[in-house]
């Protein structure tokens, strides 16, 4: 089966390597000169990614990459604590969350497919693709054309393939946050950045996220809620840490974080994507942010757990004239878990972009979900087994 991955990031990436693993000839073609770099901020990967990455042989090279953090602590604009949980898993579980900066988990993941034979192309835009005999044909914007079995469309929220699929589909919409993060060093002793922690405010305007990285530096975001969307264009560091200081000058510990930052990523807006109809057709399918981008910390775990049942259904289906149905069979497999996640990110940001109503109701009901239901409610997500795709005996990966 020769097949044809649009997108090289954490979905692409991890594609390939699923891929390769069942035995598949796979092409990675990827918009971006670096479909790493420094682009983006820190990620997480909850445990569900992690056990899904665990089933391709890469968990170890990821988590070297990064660092494991144990514990989440939730806490209201005025300071008090609202919840403290295990971070990304359930209590009982001896594996940890994992925080990497995106461009290193990028970097890792697709050192991994090259080292499993997967072949990557850079510089090369999906402007359109279409059926051809028994298999599809792909045009670039560069002129170049390539054929394969199957075409897979993990080229992110705002996906080419997804249009190519289905021309009416859904188009991202401003999600009323926008986000700001950085790097402080010296943060003062008194902040509460306890190690191993990841934090999340509930501020007035928007929520700000922080946690100590290895070397004593502390990562944060900002997620500013803005009902209208901004021009995030033209405007430097200094300029940027000032308007963020009054922001969140009424909140303490963001405030010392923002006094001693060193460091800015590039500013960025949240969007959300409406359901998408479509998500395969006969010889192409969607995977990761291209077909359901949910956020909440989770969408590269999501999207790890795509590209391994992906190439379960695909393994179990009879050779290439199965193709079909294993995609028919993998969007149903997926469909409902995602959605639910979907539902779960949603009610996450409508609890960051909170007016001051909500933030007192909030305040209130936080800490009794936290102490008495998040166990529960959080074990549908954390205590899944994606299962993990056959090993090729010719790739051997």
């Amino acid at each position: 089966m020769r097949v044809i991955v649009v997108g090289g990031g954490v979905a692409g990436a991890v594609s390939a390597i699923a891929l390769r693993r069942i035995g598949a000839e796979v092409t990675v073609y990827e918009a971006h000169a670096d479909p790493g770099g420094q682009v983006g901020s820190f990620v997480s990967l909850a445990v569900n990614g992690l056990r899904a990455l665990e089933s391709l042989g890469c968990l170890e090279p990821v988590r070297r990459a990064g660092f494991d953090v144990a514990r989440q602590r939730l806490w209201s604009a005025s300071g008090r604590l609202l919840g403290d949980v295990p971070r990304g898993r359930l209590s009982g579980d001896p594996m940890r969350s994992v925080t990497l900066m995106r461009a290193d988990l990028v970097a890792t993941l697709r050192e991994h497919a090259l080292r499993a034979g997967a072949t990557v192309v850079t510089g090369e835009r999906l402007v359109d693709a279409a059926r051809t005999g028994d298999g599809v044909r792909a045009v670039f914007g560069t002129g170049r054309t390539d054929t394969a079995d199957l075409l897979v469309g993990a080229d992110g929220l705002w996906s080419a393939t997804r249009t190519v699929l289905d021309a009416g589909a859904p188009s991202p919409v401003y999600a009323g946050l926008y986000g700001v993060s950085g790097i402080a060093d010296d943060v003062p002793a008194d902040a509460r950045v306890a190690e191993g922690t990841f934090n999340m405010v509930f501020a007035r305007n928007g929520a700000f996220v922080y946690l100590p990285a290895p070397g004593g530096s502390v990562w944060w975001s900002a997620q500013v809620a803005r009902p209208g969307e901004p021009d995030l264009s033209g405007v430097d560091e200094e300029r940027w840490l000032r308007r963020l200081g009054g922001l969140y000058r009424s909140e303490e510990v963001p405030s010392a974080i923002l006094r001693a930052t060193t460091r800015l990523h590039r500013p960025t807006l949240t969007h959300t994507l409406a359901e998408v109809p479509v998500r395969h057709g006969e010889r192409v399918v969607l995977l990761g942010d291209a077909a359901h981008p949910v956020g909440a910390g989770q969408g590269a775990s999501m999207a790890i757990e795509d590209a391994v049942v992906l190439a379960r259904h695909l393994a179990a289906a009879p050779g290439v004239p199965g193709i079909p149905d294993a995609l028919a069979g993998y969007d149903r497999d997926r469909r409902d878990r995602v959605g639910k996640m979907v539902r779960a990110a949603s009610a996450n940001r409508d609890a960051k972009t909170a007016g001051p109503i909500g933030r007192r109701v909030n305040d209130l009901i936080m800490p009794i979900f936290f102490r008495h239901f998040y166990e529960r409610s959080t074990a549908w997500l954390y205590a899944y087994e994606p299962g993990s795709p056959p090993v090729h005996a010719r790739t051997g990966v």
